[in-house]
């Protein structure tokens, strides 16, 4: 009985030394887990749902992941989870199920990119209240997420003046992806900026009811060239693919007859040397790199709107294209403009309704 007794307690013994062995090893590692949140804690990480139109639109979606994309290159961080990442939305249905899909797999800070995503947005931010998020392009008030906001009439304006200046036939065109608010800023300071620089000057506004139809921005964009405008603007998303590739065409076909487009978010002098005559810039990229930053360094707006303007350096225009024959007066003249617009003296019309009643004097 001694002998049994005796094993039995050494047997104990040897079991208990095995639990506490186990239970300092699951200690010792803890701290050296980064992506559990150990003593080290883990590296902030950032991700984004796009729009539908996808991240390589050459527009919108596309200019703000590269601006995610440059704030996880300047801190170090990895594409993926843990790192920076997106999820592409193929169309509205896929919002909330992106959007939830980062904040499970714990990205400190998600990003809803569009103004067709508000709705989905407070529905998972309202289920997730430890989460941070922001929304560009929209305003959503709840405390944990911030909404970026742009004055795209003024950026708007300056490509309305730069078209104005450089038509010869008096007729330019607007193509619009969807009639919402934020492309509606756009054509109203477009229309605003033709008026401030040659009121004479006929414009065709066309909507495409779509952000992510080449085919169709092509069509239309053939249509207004047809018409007689050599001049077209889009704020149509991957839509506006289709002008350039139909202004290209027209280039090539026929090089004695200068097709302009103008651009729009990002400088998309990249779709055409020959036919971009300039791009109505939206800096999504800036603005996305800005929140990220301040929310890694403890500084999350949540609840805040943030606008950014001319005076913020937000929204602008890119270069003339050098193959404009008077390139010099519209830089001139797009300064001049700018210098108004900063000071108050100009006050953009930002709708419709607006419009009707600027005065540029």
């Amino acid at each position: 009985m001694n002998k049994r007794n005796t094993g039995m307690a050494l047997s104990l013994i040897l079991a208990a030394g095995t639990l506490l062995g186990a239970c300092g090893k699951s200690d010792d590692n803890k701290g050296n887990d980064t992506t559990k949140g150990g003593e080290n804690g883990k590296g902030f990480s950032v991700g984004m749902v796009t729009d539908i139109g996808g991240v390589d639109d050459k527009s919108f979606n596309q200019s703000s992941w590269e601006g995610l994309e440059k704030f996880g290159k300047e801190n170090g961080l990895t594409k993926g989870k843990g790192g920076y990442d997106y999820l592409a939305s193929k169309s509205d249905a896929d919002y909330t199920t992106n959007l939830n899909t980062l904040v499970r797999q714990g990205f400190d800070l998600v990003y809803a990119i569009g103004f067709l995503m508000p709705a989905s947005l407070e529905e998972i931010a309202n289920q997730q209240k430890d989460s941070k998020f922001a929304i560009v392009d929209a305003e959503v008030k709840l405390p944990n997420v911030a909404s970026i906001l742009f004055k795209e009439q003024e950026a708007g304006f300056l490509a309305g003046v730069a078209a104005a200046l450089s038509t010869k036939t008096n007729h330019i065109g607007f193509i619009g992806g969807m009639e919402i608010p934020v492309v509606e800023r756009f054509e109203s300071g477009y229309l605003a900026g033709v008026k401030a620089a040659k009121p004479e000057v006929k414009v065709d506004v066309q909507y495409a009811g779509a952000f992510d139809k080449a085919e169709l921005g092509q069509s239309i964009a053939s249509k207004m060239y047809s018409s007689g405008a050599d001049v077209v603007f889009h704020s149509a998303g991957a839509t506006g693919v289709g002008l350039f590739k139909e202004a290209n065409d027209r280039q090539k076909k026929d090089p004695s007859k200068q097709y302009w487009a103008i651009g729009v978010d990002r400088d998309q002098a990249d779709m055409g040397p020959d036919v971009v005559l300039t791009s109505a810039l939206k800096r999504v990229d800036i603005a996305v790199n800005d929140l990220a930053t301040k929310t890694k360094d403890g500084n999350f707006p949540g609840g805040e709107v943030a606008l950014y303007g001319l005076s913020e350096d937000g929204v602008g225009l890119a270069p003339i294209n050098a193959k404009a024959e008077n390139k010099a007066e519209i830089e001139a003249t797009v300064k001049e403009w700018v210098d108004k617009i900063k000071s108050g003296a100009v006050k953009v019309p930002e709708t419709r309704k607006e419009l009707k009643t600027f005065n540029p004097k």
